[in-house]
């Protein structure tokens, strides 16, 4: 068995990830889950919801095993950011 090739660049995932989250999913998760991870797939809009973002991910490719997957944080812009924030000096 091959490695399937991706049927998203990485920009298109991210586009088409952030699109199904703000428009399908982020009314029905937000309010009762902040701060968990959503795992979508770019490919069907079906997505998993948990605290630990390898569990949602797991999840939803036991349900799709060909899932191309975008992972989002519940009332976040992303899922996980890499330094410190960033302090604008008034």
């Amino acid at each position: 068995m091959g490695v399937a090739k991706p049927r998203y660049t990485k920009e298109e995932l991210a586009r088409v990830g952030d699109g199904i989250y703000e428009r399908e999913i982020e009314a029905r998760v937000g309010p009762a889950n902040p701060g968990k991870f959503v795992a979508i797939d770019a490919g069907t809009g079906a997505y998993e919801v948990d605290r630990d973002e390898l569990v949602a991910m797991n999840r939803l490719l036991a349900r799709l095993p060909d899932a191309q997957v975008w992972l989002r944080r519940v009332g976040s812009r992303c899922a996980h950011r890499i330094g410190n924030r960033y302090k604008r000096r008034a």
